[in-house]
């Protein structure tokens, strides 16, 4: 069974894992380096987020292969970040973790994300996702969607 729900604190640790290995592979899609955003390897930034109920995950028959960070502002919701294990890349979960976030947040009418104007791979799929770009500067490319 695939699931996306909110993460515990006790789910940090193996969060934390994910999202290092998650954006440093990042390298072999157009990254200058390794690294991500702030907080990606911290487990004490992934805990934080969890006790604020902003963290959520992607579970596989029980096993967590990726996560998101959301933060829902009235009727907006800004997908802070979102990633799945590179052993798990490819694979559709990405389409269901956006699926089930716009299915998680009925009264959400706008979704708002950023990704790195660089990364190829994740400006190819949120297109595909129906998101459109509204705005890019050096460093991002920042999109929407209308619910």
């Amino acid at each position: 069974m695939t699931e996306l729900v909110k993460a515990g604190t006790s789910d940090a640790l193996v969060i934390n894992s994910i999202s290092k290995r998650s954006f440093d592979s990042d390298v072999e899609i157009g990254a200058p380096r390794k690294g991500g955003p702030p907080g990606y390897m911290s487990v004490q930034f992934h805990t934080k987020m969890a006790k604020l109920n902003h963290l959520y995950k992607l579970s596989v028959d029980g096993l967590i292969i990726g996560a998101a960070i959301l933060f829902i502002d009235g009727d907006k919701l800004n997908i802070g970040r979102i990633f799945i294990s590179p052993d798990y890349h490819r694979k559709g979960y990405g389409i269901y973790m956006m699926q089930e976030i716009e299915k998680m947040f009925p009264a959400v009418k706008e979704i708002c994300l950023d990704t790195p104007v660089w990364n190829i791979r994740t400006n190819s799929f949120y297109p595909k996702q129906g998101y459109t770009e509204y705005k890019r500067d050096s460093e991002f490319v920042y999109y929407t969607k209308t619910l």
